[in-house]
């Protein structure tokens, strides 16, 4: 049974529960499973060895996703190798595959979390009404610990870009 946040999130106003954990800095990274753009698991023991941003988002195919996931992209080649970014959604495989190849969007990776929303449930982002990802942006170091936590409270809004990126660059 999951943690039921009502209220925890709106979406053009309108109040949506998360289910999990509110997550903060300090936190272990839990584990997850995700599905990348070739059906291959990729878990949260899997992404280690790297400062890492997780960037929760409803679907690739919104324009505030679509811009957030290319801002993310152009700043991975800024970032260096020290620092992998994952986009995490809701949306199939395939979907996202397609995007990044419209989006020529080769430094982030995108993840889905279709099969069984564990990532959502583990983060606390999963939008129990819609089945979606809240947008939210994590920041872990190689250490598994979590440096940086935004979950933005309105869905269709962007995340504080200056301040994720400065705790990445704190960080390396």
């Amino acid at each position: 049974m999951s943690l039921e946040r009502p209220n925890a999130v709106t979406l053009r106003g309108k109040p949506f529960t998360l289910l999990g954990p509110e997550r903060k800095p300090g936190d272990k990274l839990p584990e997850f499973s995700l599905v990348d753009n070739g059906l291959q698991p990729v878990t949260e023991a899997s992404t280690r060895g790297a400062v890492r941003i997780f960037a929760a988002v409803p679907s690739l195919d919104t324009p505030v996703c679509d811009l957030e996931s290319r801002r993310f992209n152009e700043e991975a080649a800024k970032l260096g190798e020290k620092v992998k970014i994952y986009v995490v959604s809701m949306d199939l495989p395939f979907a996202q595959k397609r995007w990044c190849g419209a989006a020529n969007a080769e430094r982030v990776q995108t993840l889905s979390d279709y099969q069984t929303g564990s990532f959502g449930l583990a983060m606390g982002t999963l939008i129990k009404e819609l089945r979606l990802e809240s947008r939210a942006v994590f920041i872990a170091d190689a250490g598994d610990t979590l440096r940086y936590v935004e979950y933005v409270p309105e869905v269709g809004q962007h995340p504080d870009y200056d301040k994720a990126l400065a705790a990445v660059r704190a960080l390396l």
